[in-house]
């Protein structure tokens, strides 16, 4: 998640590394071949592999220290992988390249493409302050130019594209955003004073429910939502509490949106002929990371790694900044972002033969279907 951050233009190094220098570690349970055809990725900053360097933002991660551990920044909000580099290696699939890069035309295209962009929401207005971002209604509309423009070229006739499409997993972890820069905060964007938190987590479902709509209209069937995690207890939040506590009011916040996405996966199946809906619940397991850190094998779950968040602050990592040493002990990367360490254990409880943490069946399971 993205918040004010401070821009050295002169001191930023823009390093856009080529998406094979990222290496990952070996997985229990990932599959040898792929299992689906692909996975196309809709987000935000939590899994925007790149697509952020190629627009006028001030959301950026293309500067060291990010990809501190995977041989150079790539536009990763990561000290290296995110969870979706993670997850793809689990479905038996390469890293799946962001839409605005070289690699995403040809025949990479065919195990997906990531979407996803730094500062986006589900509402079309949140993050405007940032500058350029790729909201999820565009990131469709561009997975619609996508399919209607490259896809075709690599299949002999429709069927076999509607097939493929049919096979194919859809990821949209997005929401997160739409809190932290729009409804909290006020000075800024009216939503807050526009509804309260029920209703605005209704109209966040009624929005997001028109945007899946879309992507089923298109022809996609296997989709993924993402709950957003407790916000209140990363590194920007805990800085405003006098005993560096969780704050628990926006944590509150959160809660009626995950019950609302759980919900979702049921209605969306029952009213989209042919569906297959999976939640994934990051949050709980967050909680427990952070109450339970040593379970987990971490020794810090409060403080972030880099940026301001390392003595409870709420920027980002600075360029050039020199990060933790002790980087697969933190919990938080930046004061928004976690570790690749902590996105690894999550992508196991999601993506893996063994997850836990996703209703009615893992990303593995749906994948197989």
């Amino acid at each position: 998640m993205e918040r004010l951050r401070v821009i050295f233009a002169a001191t930023c190094i823009c390093l856009l590394l080529p998406e094979f220098t990222l290496v990952a570690n070996a997985q229990d349970g990932a599959a040898t071949e792929p299992i689906t055809p692909a996975l196309f990725i809709f987000g935000d900053s939590l899994i925007d592999n790149g697509n952020n360097n190629y627009l006028f933002t001030a959301a950026k991660a293309n500067y060291f220290p990010y990809g501190i551990d995977s041989g150079g920044p790539t536009g990763r909000f990561s000290n290296g992988l995110t969870v979706v580099d993670y997850g793809a290696r689990y479905l038996g699939l390469p890293f799946i390249p962001p839409y605005f890069s070289l690699a995403s035309f040809g025949k990479n295209i065919l195990r997906g493409i990531n979407y996803a962009s730094a500062a986006a929401g589900i509402l079309e207005e949140t993050g405007r302050h940032y500058g350029q971002r790729t909201t999820l209604s565009g990131q469709i509309s561009q997975f619609q130019e996508t399919l209607t423009l490259k896809l075709p070229l690599l299949f002999q006739n429709q069927d076999e594209l509607t097939q493929y499409l049919t096979k194919s997993v859809f990821l949209i972890d997005i929401g997160g955003n739409d809190y932290l820069n729009n409804y909290l905060q006020p000075e800024r964007y009216d939503s807050s004073r526009l509804y309260d938190g029920e209703a605005f987590a209704d109209l966040l479902r009624d929005t997001l429910t028109s945007q899946i709509t879309r992507l089923y209209n298109l022809g996609v069937r296997k989709m993924v939502l993402v709950g957003s995690g407790p916000l209140g207890c990363i590194p920007a939040f805990r800085s405003k509490s006098s005993d560096n506590n969780c704050i628990d009011s926006v944590n509150n916040l959160i809660t009626p949106f995950n019950s609302r996405l759980v919900q979702m996966t049921n209605t969306l199946s029952n009213s989209l002929p042919g569906s297959v809906f999976v939640y994934q619940n990051t949050y709980d397991l967050s909680v427990d990371m952070i109450r339970n850190p040593s379970t987990y094998g971490f020794t810090e779950a409060t403080k972030a790694c880099c940026g301001n968040g390392r003595d409870g602050g709420e920027l980002t990592c600075l360029p050039l900044q020199q990060p933790c040493a002790n980087r697969d002990q933190h919990l938080f990367w930046d004061s928004f972002h976690p570790t690749q360490a902590a996105d690894a254990i999550i992508a196991r409880r999601a993506y893996s033969q063994y997850a836990t943490d996703c209703i009615p069946m893992s990303i593995y399971e749906l994948a197989q279907l």
